[in-house]
Formats: structure tokens, C-alpha cells, sequence
């Protein structure tokens, strides 16, 4: 979405403008996780029966102590200018823009069970072995069906050393020698 780009590219600006870039995004975070969380909300946002002065009520009521000054005033512009059904989008760019910027990487580990650090720093220095010379933000998963072992995905590259994976492997190879 080209308009949620723009919005959420002015926004990183000027929050380094005003050095508050790691507490915007934080802000960002936190909109995004209650737009993913409550669909009421994402309804409030674009309902245009709503006067954009009774939005920005509901804003501050939600977000007050719980954002910063900036990041509430921008919702608020967002209101005021009639482009609070962008929010959800622009948390979301601001996020992935802010990770391009700080050359961060975001890979997801899913395994049976929840890793404990030694696995979490096995699992990174297997990132760093890939040649990635980013900071990398670990994003854990639990799926109990895959059995054992993990999946690893970074981007569009998966690294499949499940249990679950391995038997179906196993399973195939046997049918394919009968």
C-alpha cells in the first residue's frame, strides 16, 4: 500500500528527527498487536459514520501513558485528515521500514516445544553461518505436531529439520523401493 509507505516513511522521519525512533516503533508495535487483537477497533477505523473528533476521543482513552506524545498526535492527524483506516498499514510498514534501516532480519523458529537459550544461540549462529551480517529479531513458534527438531524460516528460505519432516521423508523413500 503506497499511502501506508509514505505515512509510515514521514513518521520514521520524524521520529529520528525528534530521536525517538525506538519508542515510535514500540508505539507501532503496540497499535498494531490491539488493531491485530481487536477487530472492533479495525472497525472504528473505518467506519465513516464516526466523526473524526469522536476517533481521536477513543484514541487518547486507549493510547494515553501507553504511547508517546508523537505517536498519539500522529493517530490523530491520521483522524483528522480522514486516514485512520490506514493505521493498521502503517504500524505495520513503519516496522518493516525501521527493521531495513537498522539492517535487521526477522527469522521464525518453530519447534515442538519452547527453546531454551542454548537452542536459541545454536539457532542464531546458524543464521550467521548463512552469511547474514544483520541483527536478526528470533520470532518463536510452538507447533507440537512437527514432533522434534525445528523449522527455520528467514525470508523466503526454510531450513526443515523436523521429526515430522524426516518421517514423511523416511515414509516416501520406503513406498518409492517397494
Amino acid at each position: 500500500m503506497i499511502v501506508a509507505t509514505r505515512y509510515a516513511k514521514s513518521l520514521i522521519d520524524l521520529s529520528i528527527e525528534k530521536q525517538q525512533l525506538d519508542a515510535t516503533r514500540s508505539d507501532m508495535k503496540l497499535i498494531k498487536q490491539v488493531c491485530e487483537a481487536n477487530h472492533d477497533f479495525v472497525l472504528l477505523l473505518n467506519s465513516p459514520t464516526i466523526k473524526p473528533d469522536k476517533k481521536q476521543e477513543i484514541f487518547t482513552s486507549v493510547f494515553s501513558g501507553k504511547i508517546t506524545a508523537l505517536s498519539l498526535s500522529f493517530i490523530n492527524l491520521l483522524s483528522k485528515k480522514r486516514r485512520e483506516f490506514y493505521i493498521p498499514s502503517i504500524a505495520k510498514q513503519f516496522d518493516e521500514q525501521y527493521k531495513v534501516k537498522n539492517n535487521i532480519i526477522t527469522a521464525v523458529v518453530t519447534s515442538s516445544i519452547e527453546l531454551d537459550s542454548d537452542s536459541k544461540k545454536r539457532i542464531l549462529d546458524i543464521i550467521k553461518e548463512s552469511g547474514s551480517n544483520t541483527n536478526v529479531e528470533l520470532i518463536e513458534r510452538i507447533n507440537p505436531s512437527i514432533v522434534g527438531g525445528f523449522i527455520l524460516s528467514i525470508g523466503d528460505k526454510q531450513i526443515d529439520q523436523s521429526v515430522k519432516r524426516k518421517l514423511s521423508d523416511l515414509k516416501k523413500n520406503l513406498a518409492n523401493k517397494n
